[in-house]
This record gives structure tokens, C-alpha cells and sequence, in this order.
């Protein structure tokens, strides 16, 4: 466990940034994981490298990154990114998530995304996210769903991955329904 300065609590996880001491159990979560991972996210190979690159990535103003933890033990039991944020007019981004084998079917990731809402909508002051998930991603859809996303439009040929160009369905939240959506 790299820290317990957790940016937001819920009942049962909380989330705090991605840190750098974290690569050592994330290798082992995403291993564990490759074979559940590799048809949506591709084959990737978490290095030392590609750890770094990502830290990288997440310190300029455009990203955020976070893990969602297990409130009693710290233990990583998913991952969320906030891509792409734009301020000016819009003040949005665009949402990129995982969770890992061990801990998949336990609701942590519902619970975890939501407290990533609540960080971005108040603590972030973004208006809108958005979440590009594969039609038959069932798990994920069902996910932003339950959040209160709503789908707005079909993507063809949006990603890159394994090699192929990937279809994705669009699905937004707003800080208005989000609010609405969690009372």
C-alpha cells in the first residue's frame, strides 16, 4: 500500500491518486488479469517504462489518475483515469477505467467510479464525462449505467486495439445527473 491519503471515502473503498510506489502490486493485478484485460484494453505489458510514462502522462493539467483501494487493507482493487480534460467552455473529459480478476463482481468498481464522479464534478469543477465503451462489453455498460450515464451515440472504427479498429458506444454523465442520479 502506497499511502492512506485518500481523496474520497465510501463505504467500503476509497480512491486516492495513482503513486508511483504502487507499480509493484498494480504488475501483479494486471498479470493476474492479462486474459480478462486483453480484449478490451489490447496486450499490454506493464514495465517499468511504461509505468513511468504513464505517471508522465498524469502530471500534466489534461489527466487525472486514480486507484480505487480497499477502505481496511489499501489493497488496488481498480483503476480509473480521467483523459482528455478540457476546460475553456466545455470543462470535460473523457473516462478510462479497469478493474482486475481478484476483486471483479464485488460492486467496488461502482462504488469507486462514483466517488471518482464526486472528485471530478466538485473538487475538479468538470461538467461533463464521458465513458467510450465496446458494444459488447457487457460488464462496463452495465457499470455506467448503474451511475446514471446515458448512451449518446455509436462510434465505428473508434480504437485501436489488438490490431483492429474497434467499435465503441458513447455514454456521457453530467454533473447535474450525477447529482440527480445519486438521491
Amino acid at each position: 500500500m502506497a499511502t492512506t491519503s485518500y481523496l474520497l471515502q465510501g463505504p467500503r473503498v476509497a480512491i486516492r491518486h495513482l503513486d508511483r510506489l504502487d507499480y509493484a502490486e498494480l504488475r501483479v493485478l494486471h498479470e493476474e488479469s492479462a486474459e480478462m484485460l486483453r480484449r478490451w484494453l489490447g496486450a499490454r505489458e506493464i514495465t517499468v517504462a511504461t509505468f513511468e510514462s504513464s505517471l508522465e502522462r498524469l502530471d500534466q493539467p489534461t489527466h487525472e489518475g486514480f486507484v480505487i483501494c480497499l477502505r481496511d487493507t489499501g489493497a488496488i482493487v481498480g483503476g480509473v483515469n480521467i483523459n482528455n480534460i478540457v476546460r475553456g467552455s466545455l470543462h470535460c473529459g473523457t473516462l478510462g477505467y479497469t478493474s482486475y480478476a481478484s476483486t471483479t463482481g464485488h460492486g467496488y468498481m461502482t462504488e469507486g467510479l462514483g466517488l471518482v464522479l464526486q472528485f471530478a464534478f466538485r473538487q475538479l469543477e468538470l461538467h461533463r464525462l464521458e465513458a467510450n465503451i465496446q458494444p459488447d462489453n457487457t460488464s462496463s455498460l452495465n457499470l455506467v449505467k448503474r451511475l446514471g450515464f446515458q448512451r449518446e451515440g455509436y462510434s465505428a472504427a473508434f480504437q485501436l486495439i489488438n490490431d483492429q479498429w474497434r467499435d465503441h458506444e458513447r455514454w456521457a454523465i453530467t454533473a447535474e445527473a450525477a447529482q440527480t442520479a445519486n438521491h
